[in-house]
């Protein structure tokens, strides 16, 4: 049994397909498939039914899924152990949702140019059941994402709470006002981020328990398109606390929601199977001071 055939197993049961798995692995579909024959042969076991181009794991297969995945990994995890211990510069990979990338991580990246020079970083900004997905399957090391998060694997250490506030534009009727009643904001037009979101899921979730329906004029994927659509007036929208910029002033008006004030819940997720490097460590670090000294409340108060 060969590492190669494991990997190859693993790709197959991920993809359903042979040829997806073939392309992911930079092999061809032929050679992917003899080692899959092979596999098979050695295990005394069908691990795939071939259903047309589909390919679903066998009883059997599902069965040595969990242990193929658990050899890949303690094989990954030595020589990211080994890494750490060879005196080079440490590569790590971190993942965090497009309301938290721009704001949180990527001044931390910054900031590790010149505390941290050894410190490699691959930075990934995606949806949540995405960067979930990567820190189960390796290849992120750790990920900031909001709550919930449903997978019990994963080990959850609570960052930040804050509050979702109401952003308008400059001119528009709500900027003079400290402070707004959800019910006041009950007609206007929304700016919204698309439905793969957590912060679209999560805006949903709060207006649903205010037995409020909001008019979605605009939807778009971007934080920063967001922003410029509500300074042009056409429409309103909730974004957390750590997406205020200074640059913003010109622009944009952030206002606090009085009575049930929605908020967030940020988490970093982390396998906790899956050895940890001492470049994840010490960015995880750096992080949990960042986050005390720019939000002085500890994590999971208001």
């Amino acid at each position: 049994m060969e590492l190669t055939q494991l990997r190859y197993f693993v790709a197959v049961v991920e993809a359903q397909n042979f040829t997806r798995a073939a392309e992911k692995s930079n092999v061809t579909q032929p050679s992917l498939s003899q080692q899959i024959i092979n596999l098979e042969r050695e295990l005394g076991q069908r691990l795939f039914h071939r259903l047309g181009r589909k390919a679903v794991p066998t009883e059997a297969g599902n069965a040595f899924l969990q242990r193929a995945r658990g050899i890949l990994r303690d094989v990954e995890d030595a020589a990211r152990e080994m890494g750490d211990h060879s005196g080079q510069g440490r590569r790590i990979a971190i993942g965090a949702v497009q309301t938290v990338m721009p704001y949180l991580i990527s001044d931390l990246v910054i900031q590790c140019r010149t505390s941290h020079p050894h410190l490699m970083i691959d930075a990934h900004e995606g949806f949540r059941a995405d960067l979930v997905r990567g820190v189960l399957e390796g290849t992120l090391d750790l990920a900031v994402v909001p709550l919930p998060v449903k997978d019990r694997q994963l080990a959850i250490e609570p960052l930040l709470s804050e509050p979702l506030l109401l952003t308008v534009g400059r001119d528009h009727p709500f900027a003079s006002q400290p402070e707004i009643d959800i019910r006041a904001i009950a007609g206007e037009t929304f700016v919204g981020l698309g439905d793969s979101s957590a912060l679209a899921a999560q805006v949903r979730a709060f207006f649903g328990d205010q037995k409020l329906e909001p008019r979605i004029g605009i939807r778009c994927t971007q934080v920063a398109t967001l922003k410029r659509f509500v300074a042009a007036g056409l429409g309103i929208s909730l974004l957390p606390q750590l997406a205020r910029h200074e640059e913003d002033r010109e622009s944009l008006v952030y206002l606090r929601l009085t009575g049930d004030e929605p908020r967030r819940e940020l988490v970093v997720i982390r396998h906790p199977q899956r050895y940890q490097t001492r470049g994840a460590e010490e960015f995880l670090k750096l992080m949990r001071q960042h986050v005390r000294s720019r939000f002085p409340a500890p994590a999971g108060h208001a």
